[in-house]
C-alpha cells in the first residue's frame, strides 16, 4: 500500500518520490495542503469504493498514517 500511495503522490501532486517515506509529514515535509489531501482521499475512495470519514482525515499527519488507515479499512 505504501508504494501505491507513493506513486499517487508522485503522479497527482508531482512530489519527488525520494522525499516520500512512511514517516514523512504530509504538510511539513511534502507540502500537501488540505485541498490536495482531499483530492488524494477522493482518489482512494473512488479506487476502492470506500468512504473515509472527515474525522479520520484529521488524524492523517504522516504518509504512514494514511497507509495504515487504508490497510486497516481494506482488510476488514
Amino acid at each position: 500500500m505504501f508504494e501505491e500511495f507513493k506513486q499517487i503522490l508522485v503522479e497527482k501532486l508531482e512530489i519527488d518520490g525520494d522525499l516520500i517515506k512512511p514517516d514523512s509529514s504530509l504538510v511539513n515535509d511534502l507540502g500537501i495542503n488540505s485541498i490536495e489531501l482531499a483530492d488524494l482521499i477522493f482518489v482512494f475512495e473512488d479506487k476502492y469504493n470506500i468512504e473515509i470519514d472527515d474525522d479520520d482525515i484529521q488524524r492523517f499527519i504522516t504518509v504512514g498514517d494514511v497507509v495504515s488507515y487504508l490497510e486497516n479499512i481494506l482488510n476488514k
